[in-house]
């Protein structure tokens, strides 16, 4: 009887342990040069996505900076400021990662695919990879820190 009741119990609790570690990526955090911060939350279709909702230098010749570097024309005249920088994270609970996104670099107007985790039970520090042609080794990781 202490069996059927250890595993029912487990049964209804561990699908609500691993939603509840899904959500740890919701939030703000700073991004690895602490020059904006990119807020995360989860859209209706159960997907993460990640805008830039603050900038340490907002501005540009007077103007809000716009996404001058995108090389269509038209998505270069977009405010950088809430602009959706990080696309469709799905959590995979198995390798407790957060897959199948995109990132996207304002910088150099370039999309990555990418992917994102955490480390050793920190849930303040978010390691993000953004990778090209489906190759993960050629990619580079950063560190983006939870804003407290």
């Amino acid at each position: 009887m202490k069996k059927l009741l250890f595993i029912a119990i487990t049964i209804l609790f561990v699908p609500l342990f691993l939603h509840a570690q899904a959500n740890k990526i919701e939030g703000t955090w700073y991004n690895d040069e602490k020059t904006s911060t990119i807020e995360i939350t989860k859209g209706a279709d159960g997907k993460y996505v990640g805008k830039i909702n603050w900038l340490e230098t907002p501005n540009e010749d007077g103007k809000p900076k716009v996404d001058k570097e995108n090389s269509d024309p038209k998505l270069a005249k977009r405010p950088i400021l809430g602009l959706a920088i990080v696309r469709n994270f799905v959590y995979d609970s198995k390798k407790q990662k957060y897959e199948e996104g995109s990132i996207y670099d304002p910088n150099n107007g370039k999309t990555y695919d990418c992917f994102a985790w955490f480390e050793d039970g920190d849930f303040n520090n978010l390691y993000i990879k953004g990778y090209v042609a489906g190759i993960k080794a050629l990619g580079r990781k950063t560190i983006w820190t939870r804003k407290r």
